[in-house]
């Protein structure tokens, strides 16, 4: 019977339950490359000190959410918390996947085994998640540990930070079964920039006119900001919820896509 068979055959959710073997080749593969697993998280931790820090001194204390008056410094760390978990993600989920998928034939190897698409579709993004956690967990550390939240519901925003990291892992997994060529990639930089620059990372969204706010407000990386601001400061909305939502859906999507293009591509 053909591999092509066996996937029509057998539902997805046997097919799940082994994509643990997926993660342990992953895990297998980086551990001697430990420096470029943690390189995404001193990004945003120099990012903390040159305008969180260093921009603090000359801006002072600025309106955070609720109306409470915070330190710059404050004001940027959870939104360089999210930023980091979209990080960390999408460059696991693109650049790694395309060189498996396109170069290295490591899916192909892979599915001539019982594992079937949605197999290696959860498995990789959850390589990618747990990358996205580790950069998470040390940087909600450092500004845990230098004073930088107020409220116990920062707990929190680590499970939050996890559904933010798997959405955007899903969707760049997603994105990668579509390119053809590495200079495909200037869209995932295309995308990240203005995301991280123009996402209320380092000013409120009051600043922009009131028809930019709402394309501001599709971005994901906002309703990621949003979450871990009020986390942090210990403002909690019912507008959180929506947020919620908002990558709950974006991972289904992501990992529904990613595994039927898998399917196509290397099973057809």
């Amino acid at each position: 019977m053909s591999v092509g068979l066996v996937w029509r055959v057998l539902p997805p959710g046997l097919y799940a339950r082994r994509a643990r073997a997926v993660i342990e080749r992953s895990y297998l593969v980086n551990r001697r490359a430990w420096m470029t697993v943690l390189s995404g998280f001193f990004e945003s931790f120099f990012y903390l000190f040159a305008m969180g820090i260093g921009f603090s001194r000359l801006i002072g204390d600025v309106v955070g959410p609720g109306g409470q008056t915070m330190s710059y410094a404050a004001y940027v760390a959870p939104a360089l918390l999210a930023a980091s978990a979209m990080n960390g993600a999408v460059y696991d989920s693109t650049f790694n996947i395309f060189f498996k998928l396109k170069y290295a034939k490591v899916y192909d190897g892979m599915l001539a085994t019982p594992l079937g698409p949605f197999d290696v579709a959860i498995g990789e993004v959850s390589w990618a998640l747990i990358r996205g956690a580790i950069y998470a967990t040390g940087f909600l550390t450092v500004i845990s540990v230098v004073g930088l939240t107020s409220s116990p519901w920062t707990i929190l925003a680590l499970p939050v930070v996890l559904l933010v990291a798997l959405a955007f892992a899903a969707v760049g997994m997603a994105c990668t079964t579509f390119m053809r060529s590495w200079q495909d990639f200037d869209l995932v930089q295309l995308a990240l920039l203005p995301m991280f620059l123009f996402s209320a990372t380092f000013y409120p969204l009051s600043v922009y006119p009131e028809g930019l706010q709402w394309i501001v407000r599709l971005s994901p990386l906002y309703h990621a900001v949003e979450l871990m601001r009020g986390l942090t400061a210990g403002v909690l909305e019912w507008a959180m919820l929506g947020h919620l939502a908002y990558f709950v859906v974006m991972a289904v999507v992501g990992l529904l896509v990613a595994g039927r293009r898998l399917g196509k591509l290397l099973l057809s």
